[in-house]
């Protein structure tokens, strides 16, 4: 009987020790007045260590249009709740008119069978303003992986960004065009052995710089693929960049000054 009661109890902890494992990409909706997007989507990717969470929050139209902050926050195990406080901005493309709100979130969690949930209420204050956010709902489910893993980031410190682009693979012909900033600054330009470089002055009031290839044609082995050197001081890194007509390939420079 004694060790009945001691399995029972190990396969209560254990389940209780999966209900408590919440870190991971969380995906849904808020109720936002007066919000920049017609549809506010939110994307938390939660990491927890002990009772300490930390991570990113995405609030987005779609991948092209999206404010990213960093959070950190408290978890509650007895009572299965989470509170998060959003700081830094570390990325954004919104349009001019739109005002960032930073946002506070206190989420429980339950599940439905399979299904794990994070819902609750959150309110903010306006970036530019400081003035309140008008307070709303949100709920989240638990999804694979994120809708902005295609988009990598690299911190860089002030000074001068150097990227050489190359055909990765065969020299089939792909041609593609660059822009920083959504501005063109190369174009129609075919990708080969040699590099097609250019130059990104980082400025300090401008914390991030967004570079985008696009496809101008698939050449004779689609996609249009790139490997990209990037080199900023001392430092050297590779990316590779798959672009189709119908969906570009970007990378994302973020300004720190601790760098």
């Amino acid at each position: 009987m004694k060790s009945i009661v001691i399995i029972w109890l190990l396969l209560l902890i254990s389940q209780i020790g999966k209900a408590q494992d919440i870190s991971g990409v969380w995906k849904g909706t808020l109720t936002m007045q007066n919000g920049c997007f017609a549809i506010n989507h939110i994307e938390l990717d939660i990491s927890l260590s002990g009772d300490i969470a930390t991570g990113n929050s995405y609030h987005y139209l779609d991948v092209d249009n999206y404010v990213k902050k960093k959070f950190k926050g408290l978890y509650d195990a007895a009572m299965k709740t989470i509170t998060l406080h959003e700081g830094l901005i570390t990325g954004f493309n919104i349009p001019s008119t739109c005002t960032i709100c930073v946002k506070n979130y206190i989420l429980t969690y339950h599940n439905e069978g399979n299904q794990e949930y994070l819902s609750g209420g959150w309110d903010g204050k306006e970036v530019r303003t400081g003035v309140d956010c008008v307070m709303g709902q949100i709920t989240l489910s638990r999804v694979k992986e994120s809708a902005f893993k295609d988009i990598p980031e690299i911190k860089v410190d002030t000074g001068e960004i150097r990227l050489d682009f190359y055909d990765n693979g065969a020299i089939d012909g792909d041609t593609i065009s660059i822009m920083i900033n959504k501005q063109v600054i190369l174009a129609h330009q075919r990708l080969s052995a040699n590099p097609i470089t250019t130059y990104i002055k980082i400025d300090p009031s401008r914390r991030f710089q967004e570079v985008e290839m696009v496809a101008e044609n698939l050449g004779a082995i689609p996609p249009n693929t790139a490997l990209m050197i990037i080199t900023v001081k001392e430092k050297r890194y590779k990316l590779q960049l798959s672009s189709v007509q119908e969906k570009s390939a970007r990378v994302m420079f973020v300004y720190d000054p601790e760098e």
